[in-house]
């Protein structure tokens, strides 16, 4: 099975890149979801992350517009989080991935935002970039998130530029355009994949 990390900066379009994925029926492990399971009341980080950040909590319950606030612009406890939770999310990851081996799927997608950032490189054979120009993300960011700039440029910041994760890329996706742009480079990347695997196996 050949597995493919996606990733990109935020508001670069990789959710949408992501379900144009799912569209042509590559399977997608989504971290995102996964980091939102494990810190479920009955998820494996929860107890974690509420004792390193009990303010950001109702009882069992995250509020998680608090911990983006408290984490956003301190890398501190941004690399604290990180290191509760990626164990969790790694551990889930790998029993997705191996249901969809069992399954006997040519090509899965890992779709992780934080893939050069963080430890899950290991797990993937090829990466995926989902690039756009830095001011476009950053409009596409305010304009989707009703963030001020000084917020949007925080939350930008808090990542690997994406003009360097764009050099790191095994593939890349450009989505400086429109939308409608975006099909036909996700048709040649599924032919590309099913190529590579099939030629693997031969």
């Amino acid at each position: 099975m050949l597995k493919i990390g996606l990733t990109g900066g935020i508001a670069t379009g990789k959710s949408t890149v992501s379900r144009l994925f799912r569209e042509r029926g590559i399977p997608i492990i989504d971290a995102d979801l996964i980091a939102r399971k494990v810190i479920e009341p009955e998820g494996k980080a929860i107890e974690g992350v509420k004792a390193a950040f009990p303010k950001c909590f109702d009882g069992d319950l995250l509020n998680r517009p608090a911990l983006g606030r408290e984490i956003f612009h301190d890398e501190t406890k941004r690399q604290q989080l990180n290191q509760l939770m990626h164990p969790a999310i790694r551990e889930e990851m790998k029993e997705q991935m191996r249901t969809h081996e069992t399954a006997g799927e040519p090509v899965v997608i890992f779709d992780i935002p934080l893939l050069f950032e963080g430890t899950m490189l290991d797990l993937v054979d090829y990466s995926v970039v989902v690039y756009c120009r830095e001011e476009i993300q950053l409009m596409r960011l305010m304009e989707r998130n009703g963030l001020t700039k000084e917020e949007a440029l925080a939350r930008i910041h808090s990542q690997i530029p994406i003009e360097d994760k764009k050099h790191q890329a095994d593939y890349l996706v450009n989505n400086n355009g429109a939308l409608g742009e975006l099909p036909s480079q996700i048709d040649r990347l599924v032919e590309q994949f099913k190529a590579i695997q099939k030629k693997a196996n031969d």
